[in-house]
Formats: C-alpha cells, sequence, structure tokens
C-alpha cells in the first residue's frame, strides 16, 4: 500500500461482523494501526473445531478461552488485528488449546527440597 500498488480500499475493508466483534469481544492493545497510525488495534479471537459444534466461529474473549481450553479435548484459535477506526484487519496468530495441549506440571523447587515423609531431615 506505502508503495502505491494497492489502494486503502483493499487493505482497509473489516466487515461489519468483526469491527462489532472487536467492539464486544476485543482485546485492546498498545500497537498503533500500521495504515492510519491514529488508532490502537484491537485483537479478536477466533475459536473453530468440531467439539465447539455451533460455537465455531465465534469471538471469544481470553477469559472464554482459558475455559474452553479445560473443558475441550482441542480448538483452534485465529487471533485477528482490528483497527475501529480505518477497518484494516490481518491474521497475526493461530494455535491450537484445549486439555490435548496441555503441559504436564513440572516440580517446584519447594517440592523437590520438601522433608522426607519419614519425618527425618
Amino acid at each position: 500500500m506505502y508503495a502505491g500498488k494497492v489502494g486503502t480500499s483493499e487493505v482497509c475493508d473489516a466487515s461489519p461482523y468483526l469491527k462489532s466483534a472487536a467492539r464486544f469481544h476485543g482485546e485492546a492493545t498498545e500497537k498503533r494501526c500500521p495504515i492510519c497510525r491514529r488508532e490502537f488495534v484491537i485483537n479478536v479471537h477466533y475459536i473453530y473445531g468440531d467439539q465447539l459444534k455451533n460455537s465455531a466461529g465465534q469471538a471469544r474473549s481470553r477469559a472464554e478461552l482459558a475455559v474452553l481450553a479445560d473443558t475441550l479435548g482441542e480448538f483452534q484459535v485465529y487471533v485477528v488485528e482490528v483497527c475501529r477506526g480505518c477497518d484494516w484487519n490481518h491474521l497475526v496468530e493461530q494455535y491450537l488449546l484445549g486439555r490435548a495441549h496441555r503441559t504436564a506440571p513440572q516440580l517446584s523447587a519447594a517440592a523437590a527440597t520438601a522433608p522426607s515423609p519419614t519425618g527425618t531431615v
């Protein structure tokens, strides 16, 4: 766009649904829009997966993602940056969440140095 090969209308094309999702489910950032440079972009997290059934394709907050990650085996998250000022949007990240993607808890240093159950120190 800065080179003049595409117009702003080609890159600033957020749908009304995406703009609404940014307003109600988005997460504010401290990153300025690379197009208008006036507004801060908002991250919107969309979820997809077979276990979601009718919820697939919906925008969710990070708090809701954490709850879903504890209850579902696996689902895909797509993070889209949105500028509500000029309608610029861009897919910035995608990842898997769910019980299938948890890491095993690590032993803490305190647990490793705790006294033995026999009572000897």
